[in-house]
């Protein structure tokens, strides 16, 4: 019987997980006999270690986002700073080494740059002889990913392909432009006509406490043109304080588990107001939701926005102007709709594969075969 092992990292929910559960579930629908299997090689370490590294990340985010800001850019998308803080690795290198001596995978499949950094090295040094797949979650790849050795990379865009054929001199065989892979649950956007009455939004990002959503909360209470949901996930906090302001037009929602509500909440709104997370907007780009950026968490979702500014993916939310005028500025011009599905269309015409059943076709061909990929494979 075969298995894949899946690498994201830390136990949080993120798109690294996301991606993940994405993929994982799409074998699972289209696979017999396969044993599949997600691991966080910081829990499979020392469970304590995760739970302080996670509680440190979400604490630098919120209380020193500027710090955070300098050291993600300085020393893991720097291209000038390959080097930096290589030595924490090595005391990973073992437990990576043990982890697939225990599972003894025929497939390991990467959706976080970390581990995929670690089996890079194993591969380099011959300790490695499975097959692995990089799966990005961004819409960039930072430096902490491994590339030499990795068979297979699905990527974002086709900037990042042409990025690493310059770069990283990566045969263009070993790359498949697929998009930020989204869940299968969330469906290609409905054609069924919205609700009668005001046109309503979806307001996101506030699951965790960071980003932007307080912000937003005098010009959501003032507007009249519009009703909004807002997804509050676990954040008790926000959701009582929207309850508070009672105000009819506006909605907290609780965290979602199932993917068919989240896809049926996608269906009933015009747009979404969000953070540049590469899951989240892949979500709305798939469901073909016009999206405002109400904020941005340092790092890896500021280099997101740019990647979004330049295609015309996005729309800036300006806290100079009242929300309702951005959003009727947009949503009621049909030119500058034009000109965001023509950007639209170009993005998703770049992809070279979406389909999944493609897609789980290509990844038990490498399982079989137990070599590198090849494009006309």
């Amino acid at each position: 019987m075969k298995k894949i092992l899946f690498l994201p990292l830390l136990r949080m929910q993120s798109g690294h997980h996301q991606v993940a559960d994405a993929l994982m579930d799409m074998l699972k629908q289209r696979t017999q006999g396969l044993v599949i299997k997600k691991v966080d090689l910081l829990s499979y370490t020392n469970q304590s270690l995760e739970k302080v590294i996670t509680g440190s990340y979400l604490k630098w985010i919120r209380f020193a986002p500027e710090t955070y800001n300098l050291a993600y850019k300085s020393f893991f998308y720097d291209p000038a700073a390959n080097d930096t803080f290589k030595w924490y690795q090595h005391i990973f290198l073992k437990k990576m080494e043990q982890l697939l001596s225990v599972e003894n995978p025929d497939l390991i499949v990467c959706t976080h740059g970390f581990p995929s950094s670690l089996i890079s090295q194993l591969k380099r040094k011959g300790k490695c002889h499975v097959p692995v797949v990089n799966v990005y979650t961004d819409f960039f790849i930072n430096n902490i990913w491994g590339v030499e050795g990795i068979d297979l990379h699905l990527l974002p865009s086709q900037e990042v392909k042409e990025n690493l054929v310059r770069k990283k001199g990566i045969s263009e065989s070993r790359m498949i432009v697929t998009g930020i892979p989204v869940h299968e649950e969330i469906s290609k956007n409905s054609a069924l006509p919205k609700s009668p009455g005001k046109p309503k939004i979806l307001v996101s990002g506030g699951n965790s406490g960071l980003g932007g959503i307080q912000k937003l909360s005098q010009g959501l209470i003032k507007s009249s043109h519009f009703d909004f949901l807002v997804l509050c996930g676990k954040n008790q906090k926000l959701y009582d304080q929207i309850l508070s302001w009672d105000a009819s037009h506006i909605k907290p929602l609780p965290y979602l588990s199932s993917r068919s509500e989240m896809n049926s909440l996608y269906d009933e709104v015009d747009a979404i107001i969000t953070k540049p997370g590469g899951v989240t907007i892949s979500e709305a780009l798939h469901k073909r939701l016009p999206i405002f950026v109400h904020s941005m968490l340092p790092g890896q979702e500021e280099i997101n926005l740019k990647y979004l500014r330049n295609k015309g993916l996005i729309f800036e939310l300006d806290y100079k102007e009242t929300i309702d005028q951005q959003l009727i500025g947009i949503l009621m011009n049909q030119q500058r709709l034009h000109n965001w599905n023509r950007s639209l269309n170009t993005y998703v015409n770049e992809m070279e594969v979406q389909n999944p059943q493609k897609l789980t076709e290509l990844i038990n061909w490498m399982i079989n075969h137990n070599q590198k990929v090849s494009r006309q494979a």
